[in-house]
């Protein structure tokens, strides 16, 4: 025997529905059991659907869908009804909903089973639907839609959630949500109508004898159940709805703290009787979107504040200038209105030179990043105004300072808390020469890279923060970039971040400072990805993937003159007489010029004559001293030269100290350290200074000797 046969001889037939054509596919079994003649056969769903009820009928789509995401039978009791509208038997169908691929539509193909079960006593077409135990109740129903709309953070998802959403045995065909602007009434978003057909209803007075605006002008649920009740209550706003072919409609207002704030409405392709259950669901709907549009509403407004201050405030590098390239970046803190206190910008100067500021307020907050607003302005006027950097940042702080005085800006409610201060890094660069006067408050040192990729940290002077005194003094350190030279300007969240501190934190950024790059964008994103990117995680410190600090980098290049120079890097520092703690600020820079020196004994006894040239400047002269080296050469054939300077025409001489002398030994160590060594007279003063050799012989020494 066949399966039909065998199915049919216990009242059982096969049934197919596609739902990408409509087209139903009954065997003989499940034609009768519908109400059709008993045979094989295949009908348009339009044809089908009044032999169901409209309500089990319409609770399809449901159950299917729920089938789909689930992956398990669709299962229901539907009710067949005859041409007189009478219930005439029950069928359970079991169905696999099997999806078909069809680019750009939700389709399936339902196939199953039809059975037939006993009738419920008193069963009749105004009984709600009967489903299988399977289905969700609308309790879970509810519950999930109250979860998916609390978790929707902008209207935009608000409307998706909304429009997404099954209700058990009613689902509607069609929502709009409405709002209110000015006295009148607006469609906030719509879902089941094609673009434009909510051109009539986006600006409607108040007034408008349409059910939305009545929800909203009475606060009370609007419920129609068929078109001739729509048409005798409404009969203005009727010729704008009977367009979409609807049978029912519930209109239902939005409310929010005691304010109605819109309506909502739903409508359906078959008559709904609207009973106090489904009324109940539809209510609860209309009270969750309504507090979900509330918060989705604060957030959109709290984004669009977000945007306007970061295009406001979000730094600028303004127009290119002849001579130097300028990069950088700025990252934020990851909450809040993605907006802190650091920022970076370059300032075109009256002198034809510009002023290259990055800096840093204390705080993350708003308060912060207003404050920062203030004080860019402030430096921009100090800037045009023609002054020198180390005047831009006295009138910074004296500003700074006076701002905490004159509104309280502390970090807390008592009056004693620290002041909100700021640290700043004030660069006035000439393209020409590639001189950058460096006047620094509180900030960071700059990096300069040399053309061979050499990155060294170049001490410069520095004052207190901006705020912290109003009569703060910021001495001037001159940076001289060569040709092809590099110098990086950031705030401390680019190397701090992830729990470093100064010193580890630079030995995280050195490597990517020293890979050869040669366009200054990449070495800007570099940057940020050593201390934001997966690569954080296997550097020194804990993982610094989270952003715990703003970020501001600034890198500008003194564009290369094409040669073929060798090689070279240099770096100079001034020592002054009441600072000689900048000795071993001098050893320090010396070597990391000569990190990658061959010889570790060499860089030792670099060290140490550069120590005592520095000491014997401060001890036997009134004047400061000028400290420059300088390295050149290929690497394993290099030479270091470096010079000190000073303004005393002097000439040392070497002595021969005794057993006990604690001094006279300079030149005696010069001439068992250095490979060659010598004091040149100078028309002011003179230079003393010393060489060393990578090699027995450096290449550049060789060739020379060979074409003399």
């Amino acid at each position: 025997m066949r399966t039909e046969e065998i199915l049919a001889a216990i009242g059982t037939g096969l049934w197919s529905w596609d739902s990408s054509s409509g087209m139903v596919t009954f065997d003989a079994e499940a034609a009768r059991l519908v109400g059709l003649p008993a045979e094989a056969t295949v009908r348009s769903g339009e044809e089908v659907r009044p032999r169901f009820h409209p309500a089990d009928w319409n609770e399809i789509d449901g159950i299917v869908n729920f089938a789909i995401a689930e992956d398990t039978v669709a299962e229901a009791r539907m009710r067949i009804m005859d041409e007189d509208g009478s219930v005439i038997r029950t069928v359970r169908t079991r169905s696999k909903p099997v999806p078909l691929d069809t680019p750009g539509r939700h389709t399936y193909v339902l196939v199953g089973i039809l059975q037939e079960v006993a009738q419920p006593p008193d069963a009749n077409a105004a009984q709600t639907p009967l489903t299988g135990d399977w289905r969700r109740s609308r309790e879970a129903f509810l519950l999930d839609a109250g979860r998916a709309l609390a978790e929707a953070g902008s209207t935009e998802e608000v409307l998706r959630v909304a429009a997404s959403l099954s209700m058990p045995g009613f689902s509607p065909n069609g929502l709009a949500v409405f709002g209110v602007s000015g006295g009148r009434l607006t469609v906030i978003g719509h879902h089941g109508h094609n673009v434009g057909d909510e051109k009539p209803f986006t600006d409607m007075p108040l007034e408008t004898d349409y059910p939305a605006a009545e929800v909203v002008r009475t606060g009370q649920a609007i419920y129609l159940e068929s078109p001739e009740e729509y048409r005798r209550r409404f009969p203005a706003a009727w010729p704008l709805a009977v367009e979409f072919g609807r049978r029912s409609w519930a209109f239902l207002p939005l409310i929010s703290s005691g304010h109605t704030m819109g309506a909502w409405m739903a409508g359906f392709r078959h008559n709904v009787a609207f009973s106090p259950d489904e009324r109940s669901v539809l209510a609860t709907v209309a009270r969750m979107l309504a507090q979900a549009l509330t918060r989705a509403g604060a957030a959109d407004n709290e984004r669009e504040l977000s945007l306007g201050l970061q295009k406001a405030m979000r730094p600028s590098l303004g127009p290119g200038v002849p001579g130097l390239t300028v990069a950088a970046r700025y990252i934020p803190t990851g909450g809040g209105l993605e907006i802190g206190g650091d920022w970076y910008d370059m300032i075109p100067l009256p002198n034809g030179r510009i002023a290259l500021v990055i800096g840093d307020v204390q705080g993350h907050d708003v308060r912060a990043a207003g404050l920062m607003g203030q004080l860019r302005i402030a430096l921009h006027a100090y800037a045009a105004e023609g002054h020198r950097p180390d005047a831009v940042l006295s009138r910074a702080s004296r500003f700074l300072a006076g701002l905490a005085e004159t509104y309280g800006l502390t970090d807390g409610e008592d009056p004693s808390d620290e002041t909100r201060f700021a640290t700043c890094l004030y660069a006035e660069a000439d393209p020409e020469t590639g001189t950058l006067d460096v006047a620094r408050a509180g900030h960071p040192d700059p990096v300069v890279i040399s053309v061979d990729g050499t990155a060294v940290i170049r001490q410069t002077a520095g004052g207190l923060p901006l705020g912290v005194e109003k009569d703060a003094d910021y001495p001037t350190t001159r940076v001289v970039l060569g040709p092809g030279e590099t110098i990086m300007l950031c705030t401390d969240g680019l190397i701090e971040t992830g729990g470093h501190d100064l010193a580890t934190g630079w030995t995280r950024l050195r490597p990517v400072l020293e890979k050869p790059v040669d366009d200054l964008e990449e070495l800007a994103d570099a940057l940020v990805q050593a201390v934001h990117g997966p690569g954080s995680h296997y550097t020194t410190g804990p993982l610094a993937d989270h952003r715990e600090d703003d970020i501001a980098v600034l890198v500008l290049r003194r564009e290369a003159v094409r040669t073929r120079r060798t090689p070279r890097r240099r770096s100079a520092m001034t020592i002054a007489q009441a600072e000689p703690e900048r000795i071993a600020a001098a050893r320090q820079q010396l070597r990391e010029l000569l990190h990658d020196w061959a010889d570790p004994e060499q860089i030792d006894a670099a060290e140490l004559m550069v120590s005592e040239m520095s000491t014997n400047v401060l001890v036997h002269t009134d004047g400061d001293a000028l400290l420059m080296a300088e390295v050149t050469g290929e690497r394993g054939e290099r030479r270091l030269r470096v010079e000190v300077a000073d303004t005393s025409d002097e000439l040392p001489h070497k002595r021969r100290p005794g057993e006990m002398a604690s001094s006279g030994r300079g030149l005696v160590l010069m001439e068992m350290l250095a490979d060659v060594w010598g004091v040149d007279p100078r028309g002011e003063g003179k230079s003393i200074w010393f060489e060393l050799y990578e090699s027995a012989e450096p290449a550049e020494l060789a060739v020379g000797s060979a074409g003399s």
